[in-house]
């Protein structure tokens, strides 16, 4: 079932108004799910619980299971063993739906339809939709309304696709690689928009290839690999998971020696010069400074965000 599938289920049964939670409360919950593919399992035991307000980045390789998640938590797919709420309610009755809104990759919408009619449409699938100008305003599409979906540019066509998530008003929003063919320019605007709507306390999971996005924008991340989470914590805890400081610097040094000095994890070569991870980073400096007086472009950093995916699950698959 595509995302459209999704949305236009809504109109299979009378629906009442969405529930609305409120802060402190689970909005959503996979409780010990387990969910196989013949002989393939592709979530094994997984909890993972989503309260009002929060950005949560669900992050991990290719194949760790993330769009399965998703799927199970959109009722687009039943799990082999335990149990997915959304709102209360199983995510495939209607009533979950309508507080439920979905920006996908695999999303097909019809290319010969103007925006307009995308919206009108996408609205009449919801009880309580926003208005047409607010969608417009919200995902800056002005002067796109009479334009046909399919002649729009590949950051154009994702702008019209947030709008369309937001059509019902949702409570949870499920954003999968967002801005994707985006400008700088529309990629930060949207993130404000990410933003304010954890600022109305409505939920959002995002999975995103750009570990930056998830940094900047993300409350909580959770880590996936082989159908497991991994980690779990603030960007800052799981940039912590990674021990020691980065240096970069040219030097005369050679790797075998660097690799001797005290709390040295690692060095390796980038281009001219060379970057060491070490546990007390000015102590190493010093000794490099004293067995080196030509040492120059020097840089002390922090482990970023990259720096923790790849030591978490050993795979550069997410590497931009």
């Amino acid at each position: 079932m595509s995302a459209t599938a999704f949305a236009s289920g809504l109109q299979q049964e009378p629906l009442t108004p969405p529930f609305k939670a409120r802060r402190g409360e689970v909005i959503a919950r996979l409780h010990s799910v387990t969910k196989r593919y013949g002989q393939t399992t592709a979530l094994e035991d997984l909890n993972l619980s989503l309260h009002p307000g929060e950005v949560v980045a669900l992050l991990g390789p290719n194949g760790a299971g993330k769009t399965t998640a998703v799927r199970l938590l959109l009722g687009l797919t039943a799990p082999t063993s335990g149990s997915v709420r959304v709102m209360g309610r199983d995510p495939r009755d209607a009533e979950a739906r309508t507080s439920i809104g979905a920006m996908l990759q695999v999303t097909r919408i019809p290319e010969t339809l103007k925006v307009r009619e995308h919206i009108d449409l996408f609205r009449s699938y919801y009880p309580a939709p926003l208005s047409a100008a607010e969608i417009v305003h919200i995902a800056r599409i002005e002067g796109l309304e009479d334009r046909l979906f399919g002649k729009l540019s590949g950051g154009q066509k994702q702008r019209v696709l947030f709008g369309l998530a937001l059509a019902g008003n949702p409570d949870l929003v499920f954003l999968d690689e967002p801005t994707v063919g985006m400008d700088i320019e529309s990629r930060r605007a949207l993130w404000d928009q990410i933003r304010l709507l954890s600022a109305q306390g409505k939920t959002v999971l995002l999975t995103t290839h750009y570990l930056e996005e998830a940094d900047m924008l993300a409350s909580r991340i959770v880590v996936i690999n082989k159908g497991s989470i991994i980690a779990e914590g603030t960007p800052a805890e799981i940039k912590h998971r990674v021990a020691g400081r980065r240096i970069r610097c040219i030097t005369q040094l050679d790797a075998a020696l660097l690799l001797r000095l005290p709390s040295v994890v690692s060095v390796e070569r980038d281009r001219e010069a060379v970057l060491i991870t070490a546990a007390e980073a000015e102590r190493v400096v010093r000794e490099m400074l004293r067995l080196d007086e030509t040492l120059h472009g020097l840089e002390i950093s922090a482990p970023g965000l990259e720096d923790a995916f790849l030591a978490l699950t050993g795979s550069d698959a997410e590497k931009n």
